[in-house]
């Protein structure tokens, strides 16, 4: 079965585990568990033919990253994906700030995906491939 290739809203944001997840650094193990997800609406995952903790792409004009998908616990927003405020969300926002000092983390156009055989990049992997 070919799975079909959704277009989403991205938003991101904070949560309290991406807030508690600094603690160890942004480069650490609770770093990758709190910000590598995309939050889906049931609706979506069951669009996506998957299952909670699946990887998916996730994809926009300004880059594509690999996360795992999870069952949002704010649910229902169907058309929207949410990934975390981290390292996850930065390679696929828009860099531009409007002189405001902060990029915009709300209602960019993403295509989802589901990522066979892809595995969701470390945090300290994920900062080395900014760098190329």
């Amino acid at each position: 079965m070919v799975n079909e290739l959704v277009k989403l809203n991205l938003m991101s944001g904070r949560t309290i585990d991406q807030g508690i997840s600094l603690e160890g650094g942004k480069l650490g193990d609770g770093a990758m568990t709190a910000t590598g997800v995309a939050f889906l609406d049931p609706e979506d995952l069951k669009a996506l033919n998957i299952l909670s903790g699946t990887s998916v792409r996730v994809k926009t004009s300004h880059g594509e990253v690999i996360v795992k998908a999870r069952l949002s616990p704010d649910a229902p927003h169907k058309g929207t994906v949410f990934i975390p405020m981290g390292i996850y969300a930065n390679a696929v926002i828009d860099p531009k700030t409007d002189s405001t000092g902060m990029p915009q983390f709300k209602n960019l156009p993403a295509d989802v995906e589901v990522a066979t055989n892809e595995r969701v990049l470390t945090p300290s992997e994920m900062a080395k491939a900014f760098m190329n």
